[in-house]
């Protein structure tokens, strides 16, 4: 199980006492989004981005009333969904969210595509991903060129590090368009077919900008991250250049989109990427902890019950399985940060309907307390609640609808 996060007792002690104060006639389970840390989160992200626009990665965030408040800030731009429903979702109706949506990921829901090529405003403001022709063949499908709008394309370049002629794959893996040959020819692919039209171009290096260069506790992986880190930056750097080159000379692009929330500052130095893409960096949960080149401010923390004292040192809390994707370890758990100095039970870990907790401050809970956890990953944690309850200086604000409270659910 994790370790205990070590906060200063004072820090603790204040942050609960300020979280339990402001919630104090609401029931747990429940989230809260701190404004102050949310905004100075996006501050730090804008400064990190030295100009080059930030466009909000939306999965991160699952709030429209959240992606309204940052992007009303001047150094974002724009929406990265992560499917096209939610891309349509955002884009329509009377006030929409943004009017300009890039879908992270190539689709194949054949519903959503009719609505997107039977509305030429949404066909408009919403920009499709590929790396395949074969996605092109499926859109032709669902609606001949011949009686739609023409459909926006990026094309999505894989940005991992390869060596050993490709016996060695750093990084996820996501498109099979690696080099600049391949990305002109999938360009040539989509400018020479009716009722598309090129666009953009993504490139997305997970690799450094989701992998933590430093660690807490585990020294000799962070430098063995950041090496591997330095290698991708240059080498992706130079790949990353010959593509964008590449597709021009096929079409012109409106935008170049690179990074995540963890290489900001590599991926803003990259001269030919136009735009960034952040999200994570919002909330700032439990999985970006350790990075040397920035420190969030935790802004998202839900607050579970104590309903059981099952034994000296030990308390239970109802629910708590909201476990993070990716790869299964223990980092992702959520983790419970007040009162400090609780652990989780490495037998039982998250439970579905209930989470046995040890440590020292097991002995103070009573039936009723709350115990505040963080999640491992940001978005995900939208998907357990209906509102964000806002909290602004000691006081809550307001509650925001999640995608979850307004009834949505996209994947």
């Amino acid at each position: 199980m994790l370790p205990p996060v070590a906060l200063p007792a004072d820090d603790a002690e204040t942050a609960r006492a300020r979280l339990d104060a402001a919630t104090a006639d609401l029931d747990p389970p429940m989230a809260v989004l701190d404004l102050d840390a949310l905004d100075a989160n996006a501050a730090d992200l804008e400064r990190r981005a030295a100009g080059r626009p930030i466009r909000v990665a939306s999965k991160s965030v699952r709030s429209r009333p959240v992606l309204r408040r940052v992007l009303a800030r001047p150094g974002f731009a724009g929406v990265l969904a992560y499917t096209l429903a939610e891309a349509l979702w955002l884009t329509g109706g009377e006030d929409p969210v943004t009017d300009d949506a890039l879908v992270g990921y190539p689709t194949a829901d054949r519903g959503a595509l009719r609505r997107l090529l039977s509305d030429p405003d949404l066909a408009a403001r919403v920009t499709l991903m590929v790396d395949s022709p074969d996605q092109l063949d499926l859109v032709d499908a669902v609606v001949a060129p011949a009686a739609r709008p023409e459909v926006r394309i990026c094309l999505d370049l894989d940005a991992s590090l390869r060596a050993a002629a490709g016996r060695v794959h750093v990084g996820v893996r996501r498109s099979p368009v690696h080099t600049p040959d391949e990305a002109a020819d999938l360009s040539r692919a989509v400018a020479g077919r009716p009722g598309f039209r090129l666009v953009g171009l993504m490139a997305y290096e997970a690799q450094v900008a989701g992998v933590q260069d430093a660690p807490p506790g585990r020294p000799l992986r962070g430098l063995a991250v950041r090496g591997m880190q330095a290698a991708s930056v240059r080498e992706l750097a130079a790949r990353r250049a010959a593509a964008v080159a590449a597709v021009r000379a096929v079409a012109p692009l409106e935008f170049v989109n690179g990074g995540g929330t963890g290489s900001l500052e590599t991926t803003a130095a990259d001269p030919s990427v136009t735009e960034l893409a952040a999200g994570s960096g919002l909330y700032s949960p439990t999985l970006f902890d350790g990075y040397r080149a920035f420190t969030g401010r935790p802004a998202a923390l839900f607050a579970l019950p104590v309903t059981r004292r099952p034994a000296p040192g030990t308390v239970t809390v109802a629910g708590g399985g909201w476990i993070a994707s990716g790869p299964p370890g223990t980092d992702r758990l959520p983790r419970p940060v007040h009162p400090a100095g609780l652990r989780m039970i490495g037998t039982e870990g998250a439970g579905e309907v209930q989470t046995p907790l040890r440590g020292a401050a097991a002995t103070t809970l009573r039936i009723g307390d709350r115990v505040w956890f963080r999640h491992a990953k940001a978005g995900e944690l939208a998907e357990h609640v209906a509102v964000l309850h806002a909290l602004t200086g000691d006081r809550l604000t307001d509650a925001y609808p999640t995608y979850r409270g307004e009834g949505q659910a996209f994947g």
